[in-house]
C-alpha cells in the first residue's frame, strides 16, 4: 500500500521505517524546515529499544544504559532505589538514556533518500472510499490508501477527524537542558530523581559526556514566564541538598528549556476510516512517566504488523487502534497524575527496594505490545559513550 505520514518525529520515522521494511511505499511530510532535533534526552525503556532493534536500528555509540533509578527527598535522604537492569535480563533488552536528536538522526539515515520533505506544512485531510488525501499549505496534495497523523499533540490530522480540542494542562511545568558532564558528580549509570515539596528534580548520563537535567514544579497556564528562570528555580531550590545547589550554579538561561506539561483523554478508537493517529497526535502525555517516545515506538511497531496483507484498511486501522489504546491509555493516566512529582517520604520508604524493582518491571511490560510478544533475542544495546 501507500501510506502517507504527517510528521517526522520519532514515532513517524519510526512507523516509516517499519513500513517501508514491510514491503509499503511510505512517504512522509514534515512541516519543519529541518529534521526534528528539538528536545534534550530521553529514557528508551526496554519496549522503546525492543521496536528499535526490531527495525533495524542500532544504539550503538549512543548514549549510556541505565542500571538503577535512585529516588532521593530534598534534605538528601535516600527514599529508594529501582534496579531497572532487571528489566533488561527479563525481557533481553536494555533501558537507555539517549539524546532525541541521535534517535531522529538513525531513524532518518534508515530511509531511502527523498522519503521525508521537510517544509511541508498538512492543513487539512480528506478521505474516500478507495484513499485519503493530505492537502499542504503550499497548495499541493498527496493521496494514498492510509494516513497516519504522527504531527504532534495539537495534531492537524486529529483535528480534522474529531474537530479542535486544546491539551488539557495537569498544573506542572518542566525546565531542562544538558550540561558537559562532571567527575565529582558521576550519575553514569544512574537516573537521579529528588523530590521535595516544591518538585522534583532530575538528571541522568545521556552519553558523550552529557548530562541530561530537569526541574519540575506546579505552574498555571496563565502564569506568565520569570524574567530570569534561574533566579525562580533558584528561589524555590536552592535550599535543597546536595547534589541540586551545584546543579543550579551551573545552568543558565540562555540554554533553558520550557516544557509545559499537556496530555488528552485517550479514546478506543483514534481514527476514521483509512485514516489513523499515532504518538502524541493520538496519546499526548506529560514527561512525568517517560513514556511518550516510547509509546510512539509502541505504535509504529504495531501499525506496521497491523497492516500486513489487511484486505479491509479501516478495520486493520481500527484493531491497531484498539490494541494500542489500552497501554497507551494507561500509561496517559499515570502520567497525567504527575504522582512521580509528589513527595511522599514516607510511602517511598515503606517499599522495599527489591519489591520496588519487581513493581516497576512489571509496569514495563503491562505498557508494551513488544515485550507481550516475547524477550527479544540478540537485541544491542548502548555502548558507554
Amino acid at each position: 500500500m501507500r501510506v502517507l505520514v504527517v510528521g517526522a518525529g520519532i514515532g513517524g520515522l519510526a512507523a516509516a521505517v517499519a513500513l517501508i521494511d514491510r514491503g509499503h511505499d511510505v512517504e512522509v511530510v514534515e512541516r519543519a524546515e529541518s529534521p526534528r532535533e528539538t528536545g534534550a534526552a530521553f529514557i528508551l525503556w526496554s519496549g522503546g529499544t525492543a521496536v528499535l532493534h526490531d527495525i533495524g536500528i542500532s544504539l550503538d555509540g549512543l548514549g549510556t544504559r541505565l542500571e538503577v533509578l535512585e529516588n532521593r527527598g530534598w534534605d538528601g535522604r535516600r527514599l529508594g532505589r529501582i534496579r531497572v537492569g532487571a528489566a533488561t535480563r527479563r525481557f533481553g533488552s536494555p533501558q537507555v538514556c539517549v539524546r532525541r536528536r541521535d534517535v531522529v538522526r538513525r531513524l532518518a539515515a534508515r530511509l531511502p533518500d527523498g522519503v521525508v520533505e521537510y517544509g511541508k506544512k498538512a492543513v487539512a485531510v480528506t478521505q474516500d472510499g478507495g484513499g485519503a488525501r493530505v492537502r499542504l499549505e503550499d497548495g499541493t496534495s498527496r493521496t494514498g490508501d492510509v494516513v497516519v497523523g504522527a504531527d504532534g499533540g495539537r495534531s492537524v490530522v486529529r483535528g480534522d477527524l474529531h474537530g479542535p480540542a486544546e491539551p488539557r494542562a495537569t498544573g506542572w511545568v518542566t525546565w531542562q537542558g544538558m550540561l558537559t558532564a562532571r567527575a565529582d558528580a558521576d550519575i553514569t549509570g544512574t537516573g537521579l530523581f529528588v523530590v521535595g515539596p516544591e518538585g522534583l528534580v532530575g538528571m541522568f548520563d545521556a552519553g558523550n559526556h552529557q548530562v541530561q537535567w530537569w526541574f519540575d514544579h506546579p505552574w498555571r497556564p496563565d502564569e506568565p514566564r520569570p524574567r530570569s528562570v534561574v533566579a525562580d528555580l533558584a528561589d524555590r531550590f536552592g535550599h535543597w541538598a546536595d547534589p541540586v545547589p551545584g546543579l543550579l550554579a551551573r545552568v543558565d538561561d540562555a540554554t533553558i528549556g520550557f516544557y509545559p506539561h499537556y496530555g488528552h483523554d485517550v479514546a478506543r478508537e483514534w481514527g476514521r476510516g483509512r485514516v489513523t493517529l499515532l504518538g502524541d497526535a493520538a496519546h499526548l502525555m506529560p514527561p512525568t512517566a517517560g513514556q511518550g517516545a516510547n509509546q510512539a515506538l509502541e505504535d509504529a511497531w504495531v501499525l506496521a504488523r497491523a497492516l500486513d496483507h489487511a484486505p479491509d484498511v479501516p478495520a486493520a486501522l481500527r484493531d491497531y487502534e484498539r490494541r494500542r489504546a489500552r497501554r497507551a491509555r494507561l500509561a496517559s493516566r499515570v502520567a497525567m497524575r504527575e504522582r512521580a512529582n509528589q513527595y511522599r517520604p514516607r510511602q517511598a520508604r515503606m517499599l522495599p527496594d527489591p519489591v520496588a524493582t519487581a513493581l516497576f518491571v512489571r509496569w514495563l511490560g503491562l505498557l508494551s505490545d513488544r515485550l507481550a510478544a516475547g524477550p527479544v533475542d540478540g537485541a544491542a544495546g548502548a555502548a558507554p559513550a
